[in-house]
This record gives C-alpha cells, structure tokens and sequence, in this order.
C-alpha cells in the first residue's frame, strides 16, 4: 500500500468530516479510541465536540509518541490530515517498544467554528501558565490593541491600522513589534493572543490524556502541529527545549540541527511565548523527558498575522455592523489563510508531515 494518499482523502472538509475521517482511520489501524466531549459548547448545528484520542502500541511501551491537532483551531485541518494519513497508510511502520497516541482537535471548538480560539476567546497555546501566579505582563500590548482590531474591516479602517503599527515598528523595531503581537497577553479578553484567566476545558483534558494514555512512558516525543509560519507548504519547526540541552540535541537528531536550532520565525527573534502547549505537556509527564516541537506549515508568511487580526475582528466587532454575506466572505479568507485549499500546498503538507513523525518514531526507537 502506497504511503503516500491523495490529499482529498486525509483533509476533512469541515471539523466533523476531519473528526469522522480520523475516527474511521483509527479504527481501521487496530487503535484503542477515547472521546472527550465537551460539557457546554456545541459546534454551529448544535452538534457534540470531542477530543478523541487514538493510541497504538504496547500498553507498557517506554518510549511514546503524542501528536496534537487543533491546538489554534481552525489550523486543525492540516494537523489532522496528517494523523489520519499516518493511521491509513504508516501505521504498521510503527517500530517496537513505542507508541503513539494522537490527540485529534484538542480546541474542538476553534476548529469546529473556524476561529483561532477557544469558546472563550483563549488561544489554547498561551494558556498553559500558572494562573494563581501573576500573569505575565506584555508591556506594549495596549498602546496597540485597538489599532489591530479596528472598529470597522474597511479599507481606511486597515490603513490607520498600518500606520499605528509602522510607527510601533519604527520606534520599537521588528523584534519587539513581533513579540508583542505573538508572545501572549492576560489583559484584553477581547484581544489577540489572550491567553485567559484561569484553565481552560482543553488544558485541563490534555492533562487528563497525558496522565491516563502516557503513564508507562518513560521518553515522550512531542509534536503540535500548526499552521502558519514558514515557506508555503514547507515545514517550520520550534523547539521549545532547553537551549544546549540533552532534548533539544535529541530533537536536532530526529529532525536535523539544520532544523531544529536557531530558528527566526519570518526572520525574526522568536517572541518570549509565554503559557504553550509545549510547557504544559512538560508539566503533565512530571520529570519524563520531553522532546519535541512545534510544527508549522508555512502559509502567507508574514501575512499571515492579519488574517489573525481578522479572526479576532470577526470575533469581536463584527456584529457591530451585522453582514451576513461579508461575513461568510471574511471567515473563508481567514481559512485559506491558515489551511490554503490548495492541491501543491496540502499535498506537501501530508508529505512532510508523514516524513516528520516517521523520523520522531524513529528517533524514539533509537533513544539511548
């Protein structure tokens, strides 16, 4: 069997084909499935939302695989067709004495309602802190807020933006520009990059996954699929792991140092990310070394963070001046934004992707 699909068959088209597609491919590998529905949000036809988690491999396997979908939502297309890809056409490649346990959609709101967000406008991925600590202080965040969400999404409305932004840029430079816009902020629930005031449901039950599916794990390999950052259809990795430690060197063995070190998102120094998903899952395996990354797929580049202001818009201010055609217009921009409906982007994302966690398999496999 080929272990290359077409693209048409591992993308669903919406939240529930992807979750339905991922469901199938699960069952058809010989994986054990656990769904997590959520108690209070609904997709838009009323409908159930669910994490499911798919886990293959021997129960008491030391070395673990955990591949994370949906973390942004609407991103989750492409994280998924990866997994479900995996589980049709690799999963017999799985070498002995690892597992893997794939997390499909675990913000099933975002990505059911093709936004970034959680139901209560959190992003997922700043999440992850200490929230009876004082929350992390982004120092700029306010001085632009309201120039990146303008009251209307209008041609002048976005030029005001664009100056406000060039002159932050100018005093400030693109480094801290970059970091405000992505690092986190705790102040604005309104606003981009909120990484809320307490938990969320998604961050409480990727806890639960980790505790129940890895507790024979000794090593843990990580990777949360995203979208976004990088060339069109390439790869982009960050990896979180301690500068010059014993798993960031691992992870430059499974993916190469040529990846993995010395990253610069669009060029730049990678933002002071507070509250990821990375931390979190750090967190959960109490002490078991982590290794791993983020995984991009790169989209519009640079461009790519004013289809995020336009999530947000679309969140917050739309309903000011209520236009239903618009609308539906805007969220497909947003979209194709972040999962491109294209054969050369998704193609390419299901060829790396596969290509990606099959070296992270085999990195665990060859651990020390």
């Amino acid at each position: 069997m080929s272990l290359q699909p077409t693209w048409w068959q591992a993308f669903g088209v919406d939240y529930a084909d992807a979750r339905q597609r991922f469901r199938t491919a699960a069952d058809h590998a010989g994986a054990s499935l656990t769904s997590y529905v959520h108690p209070d949000a609904t997709a838009p036809d009323g409908s159930e939302l669910s994490v499911d988690v798919a886990r293959l491999g021997p129960a008491h396997a030391p070395h673990q695989l955990l591949a994370i979908s949906g973390t942004h939502g609407l991103e989750g297309g492409a994280g998924s067709a990866v997994q479900t890809a995996w589980l049709t056409h690799a999963a017999q490649t799985l070498p002995p004495d690892v597992a893997v346990t794939f997390v499909h959609a675990i913000n099933p709101y975002g990505f059911a309602h093709a936004t970034r967000t959680t139901e209560h406008n959190v992003d997922l991925n700043r999440n992850f802190i200490d929230h009876d600590k004082p929350h992390p202080v982004n120092a700029h965040y306010a001085s632009l807020h309201d120039h990146l969400i303008p009251r209307e999404w209008t041609s002048d409305g976005l030029a005001q933006s664009a100056r406000a932004i060039d002159a932050f840029r100018a005093e400030h430079g693109p480094d801290a520009l970059f970091n405000t816009l992505a690092s986190g902020q705790y102040t604005h629930a309104d606003g981009l990059i909120y990484g809320g005031r307490s938990r969320e449901w998604s961050n409480v039950t990727l806890q639960t996954i980790v505790e129940r599916e890895l507790s024979q794990a000794q090593r843990i390999g990580l990777i949360d699929w995203h979208t976004g950052i990088g060339e069109y259809g390439e790869p982009f990795f960050l990896c979180f792991n301690a500068e010059g430690s014993d798993a960031q060197r691992e992870a430059a063995r499974w993916w190469s140092a040529e990846r993995v070190l010395n990253q610069r998102p669009h060029g730049l120094q990678r933002p002071d990310y507070q509250g990821l998903v990375f931390r979190g899952v750090e967190q959960f395996a109490k002490g078991r070394p982590v290794i791993g990354a983020v995984v991009e797929f790169g989209t519009r580049g640079s461009n790519a963070s004013i289809a995020n202001r336009l999530d947000q818009w679309l969140r917050s201010r739309a309903q000011a001046h209520p236009d239903a055609a618009r609308d539906r217009l805007l969220r497909a921009d947003v979209l194709d934004a972040f999962v491109p409906v294209s054969s050369v982007w998704r193609t390419s994302v299901l060829t790396h992707g596969l290509h990606i966690t099959a070296q992270a398999l085999q990195g665990l496999a060859t651990s020390a």
